[in-house]
């Protein structure tokens, strides 16, 4: 029983982590501003939650601030949803992203930032400046509107 027991110390699960880009590197569409980044993530944005609970996406970029990908890292309830920066950089991480922009709904079509808003967002910003992973905008996204912290010097 002893020997069975002391084998299990060295059978470990393997992780892997693959890429599989939908297009080429030359077709990514690139951030240039707050308004571009809200046109890519309201263009992917599950319409059909965006006035009913709070959802938060990020965007992934590369150096260029083309596009890697886009994805949801939370879905809760009317008046809030959880993010949590080791699911945002583990992700970021993960994909080789030089740069995140991180986005969240209101469901209420309210676009002004609550205090919670902008404490994650300066945390989110200080844990990015240590990976060399920098947080370039967070935005409070409505199906017509958006509010930028970056544009709103909140960063």
């Amino acid at each position: 029983m002893k020997a069975k027991s002391n084998l299990s110390l060295f059978q470990v699960s393997e992780i892997t982590v693959s890429y599989h880009p939908k297009f080429k590197a030359y077709e990514r569409p690139r951030i240039s501003s707050a308004k571009s980044a809200y046109e890519i993530l309201i263009n992917n944005w599950n319409l059909d939650k965006i006035e009913m609970v709070e959802q938060a996406y990020i965007l992934l970029l590369n150096q260029a601030n083309n596009v890697i990908g886009m994805s949801e890292i939370s879905c809760g309830g009317i008046a809030g949803t959880v993010i949590d920066p080791k699911v945002i950089f583990g992700i970021a991480l993960k994909a080789n992203a030089s740069y995140v922009i991180l986005a969240h709904n209101h469901p209420s079509g309210n676009i002004r930032p609550s205090e919670a808003d902008k404490q994650i967002t300066r945390k989110l910003v200080e844990v990015g400046k240590l990976l060399n992973l920098y947080v370039l905008d967070h935005l409070i996204v409505t199906r017509h509107r958006f509010f930028s912290f970056g544009d709103e010097w909140l960063m």
